[in-house]
């Protein structure tokens, strides 16, 4: 994937590789941090005209240094302006000493700074680097702060936010806003840290894109730009076998409605043929529910080896409301050689053994998606899940490796990761997504992009965005029957 600085996302080791590799190249590493902090500075300037006092908390790293930059530049501007240290300023080294002793402000200790009515607060603490719980002064302030309701401009990340995993150490900073720079962090879209940035803006500081591309990786924010040419154009033309044909397997007569929920969805989406696939206890129930959607009876193992002698069903939709799990291995099994969305209970059948699965569909293209929820996720994968430093990215690109398959990790900050380590965040999906029937419409999506011909990992990410995106169409209360009719045409 190319980079892209409104997309890419670079981990805070990569961004301190891309800051070493910039001065190397012989930019001065002080004109980055005077542009960042007086991004900082403006930005405060133009959202808070009305503040009575910028208090500026500076930490003891170049995150504090890029606060005494815009503490200098506000007091310049006339603003009514205090500093606060967290550590002995004298201390710093480097390029944060240097804005220190630039600095012409009074610093006081961190400790001492009482929060009161009128205050922004330029949060300068850590940024996306830390990686341990903030020390108990600034925890302290960042309580203090939180109480008054002040609103909070944060440098990089909200201090307390782990940029790598979006996890809070102990304490944070809820920001009104947060300014970084370069490129957004995995942390200001990963959950809780998402909700923790308010507004985030990304301001280029002048390094070059060469640099940039060097020490970046593959991670993206989930978006059209990662299936362009590969959601191609309806051919008016096009008979409805083109478009492909998607199977989903409906579960027993009580539980049809999830199956029916993924099969509407498919067609919504753009299958050219959606097609339930049902033991013959549950056919009088589909039948009475379905029109567009086809019918078929499908008794067991034997029953689905012989209908796969047609060629033309190339995609298949197994878990939502199956129940059954002894037939859920059997039949993921039988489709190994066929592209499949396993979902639910299909997941949940291999929880105790899931070395048959893999090794299924171990060789030629990836040919399975799995969307597993956190606890579908953790019966799987439960050394990953159990894995502490991992971020969330991190444990689906390990699943995704193992398995063989496309993973779609879900929940607010849905991640899809590929075999190839390839993996993205998705940032559009509304919370109130959070329903019943809401996944098993997502599998259906998934399916029908499956059935016309998209790779794997570009079928899920546009099955997931597709899926935000008719989440805010239909609006909050949503019901999982009102998302196949809010669903979009695909941008190609």
């Amino acid at each position: 994937m190319p980079f892209d600085r409104s997309t890419s996302l670079i981990t805070p080791a990569e961004m301190a590789a891309i800051d070493t590799a910039a001065a190397l190249s012989g930019i001065d590493s002080f004109a980055l941090m005077k542009s960042a902090g007086m991004a900082v500075s403006a930005a405060a300037l133009r959202l808070y005209p009305e503040a009575l006092r910028f208090v500026v908390l500076c930490g003891p790293g170049s995150n504090g240094g890029d606060g005494y930059v815009a503490a200098s530049a506000l007091g310049d501007c006339g603003a009514d302006v205090e500093v606060y240290a967290l550590g002995n300023p004298a201390r710093l080294k480097g390029d944060a000493a240097r804005a220190h002793k630039t600095c012409a402000l009074k610093v006081g200790p961190l400790g001492s700074y009482a929060p009161r009515p009128g205050d922004v607060v330029i949060d300068a603490l850590f940024g996306a680097g830390l990686s341990r719980p903030a020390p108990p002064e600034a925890a302290a302030t960042m309580q203090a702060v939180g109480d008054q309701r002040l609103p909070v401009v944060a440098v990089d990340l909200p201090s307390g936010v782990d940029g790598r995993t979006g996890h809070v150490l102990g304490h944070s900073f809820r920001a009104s806003h947060t300014i970084t720079f370069m490129a957004r962090k995995p942390g200001h879209l990963l959950m809780p840290g998402r909700a923790l940035c308010g507004t985030v803006e990304t301001v280029d500081i002048g390094i070059p894109e060469r640099i940039l591309r060097l020490s970046a990786g593959t991670l993206r924010e989930n978006g059209p730009h990662l299936w362009v040419g590969h959601a191609q154009a309806l051919d008016p033309s096009a008979h409805k076998f083109k478009r492909g044909h998607l199977v989903v397997f409906s579960g027993g007569p009580l539980s049809t409605g999830a199956a029916r929920l993924s099969a509407v969805a498919g067609l919504r989406a753009g299958a050219g043929l959606v097609t339930i696939a049902s033991d013959t206890a549950a056919l009088n129930a589909n039948a009475a529910h379905l029109t567009a959607v086809m019918l078929k009876e499908i008794t067991g193992g034997e029953a689905l080896s012989h209908w796969l002698s047609d060629k033309r069903i190339n995609a298949f939709v197994l878990g939502p409301g199956f129940g059954d799990l002894d037939r859920a291995r059997r039949y993921a099994l039988l489709l190994r050689e066929r592209r499949l969305v396993l979902d639910a209970d299909g997941i949940t059948a291999f929880k105790d053994d899931p070395a048959p699965l893999f090794e299924a569909y171990s060789e030629g293209e990836t040919r399975l998606v799995m969307t597993p929820h956190d606890g579908e996720f953790a019966r799987l994968f439960p050394d990953i899940e159990a894995d502490e430093t991992l971020s969330k990215v991190d444990r689906a690109v390990a699943a995704a490796k193992r398995s063989h398959a496309v993973i779609v990790y879900k929940g607010a900050d849905t991640v899809i990761a590929a075999p190839d380590g390839r993996a993205a965040i998705n940032a559009n999906a509304p919370p109130w997504l959070a329903t019943a029937g809401s996944g098993d419409t997502l599998a259906g999506i998934i399916g029908a992009h499956l059935a016309q011909g998209m790779p794997a990992f570009e079928a899920a990410a546009a099955g997931v965005w597709r899926h935000g995106r008719a989440g805010n169409k239909a609006g909050e209360g949503l019901t999982a029957e009102d998302l196949a009719a809010a669903i979009e045409p695909l941008p190609a």
